[in-house]
């Protein structure tokens, strides 16, 4: 008897701007028929490849690709190897590229960076831990601008341009709200910027990240409460984490101990 097609399937719909959903899947033996999205697909695929077809074309998705499907274009999808194939997809906004680069997507959905498949390996990573938006939405910001730089057959990087007023007015936004946070768009709307040149600028003027400057304002926050005699899992409400794992991860990645540790005297010291 042939063995049955299996699937082992995750899908979520994350708080991030632009990202309608996200959806993992590891398939066997299951091959999609001829569809389309109204969303942008941003595919890769960890283990094994896919085949389609895309407007009559047919293309392939080994490991080290990143294939872009535009909206509104028909495809399908099958396994290309024996045993089935591991991916992980965006499903984003239409208008987080723009229409005007469908046909250029069409002519050459599967692009070979190395540094772009880092980045979208990296944004999955961001959006499957809750309380790690400004990260994902930052990721995905300057994933957009490198899409767009291959659609348009441009240079593949950007260089970072320094603006320093504007990262010190970035700087003091997220001071301001080290608790509340806010989002790379709030963000750019208050000083006036896009997006991309915002991450930028304040990445080439400080050396780090907005979303890691804030995660370290926010520890150096929780590190004051629990000295104070603060039960972690108050301090992480109060610090601005989504709950207390991701006050632990953070904390621990920053302190090298966990929140629990560092505030019990008995078992831990600060020197």
């Amino acid at each position: 008897m042939a063995p049955q097609p299996t699937a082992d399937v995750s899908a979520w719909r994350p708080a991030v701007p632009g990202v309608v959903e996200v959806f993992h899947a590891h398939f066997t033996e299951y091959a999609y028929p001829m569809h389309v999205h109204e969303a942008w697909t941003l595919l890769i695929v960890d283990d094994g490849a896919v085949r389609y077809d895309l407007d009559r074309h047919e293309h392939g998705t080994p490991h080290d690709t990143v294939s872009l499907l535009p909206p509104h274009v028909p495809h399908n999808g099958s396994p290309a190897t024996s045993g089935g194939f591991r991916k992980r997809v965006l499903y984003l906004d239409a208008e987080v590229l723009g229409e005007d680069l469908i046909g250029a997507a069409v002519d050459a959905p599967d692009l070979r960076d190395p540094v772009l498949r880092r980045r979208v390996g990296q944004l999955h990573s961001a959006l499957a831990r809750p309380g790690d938006e400004l990260e994902a939405d930052s990721r995905l910001t300057l994933i957009g601008e490198r899409l767009r730089t291959h659609l348009r057959a441009g240079p593949h990087t950007a260089a970072a341009r320094r603006d320093p007023d504007l990262a010190r007015r970035l700087r003091e936004l997220l001071d301001e709200r080290v608790v509340q946070g806010l989002t790379l768009d709030e963000a750019a709307g208050l000083v006036s910027a896009h997006p991309a040149h915002l991450v930028r600028a304040f990445s080439a003027a400080y050396g780090i990240a907005p979303h890691q400057y804030l995660t370290a304002r926010r520890v150096d926050l929780a590190r004051r409460l629990l000295l104070d005699g603060r039960p972690p899992g108050e301090v992480a409400a109060a610090a601005g984490f989504y709950d207390q794992a991701h006050l632990t991860r953070h904390f621990r990645k920053l302190v090298g101990v966990t929140p629990g540790r560092y505030g019990d005297r008995r078992k831990f010291s600060v020197r």
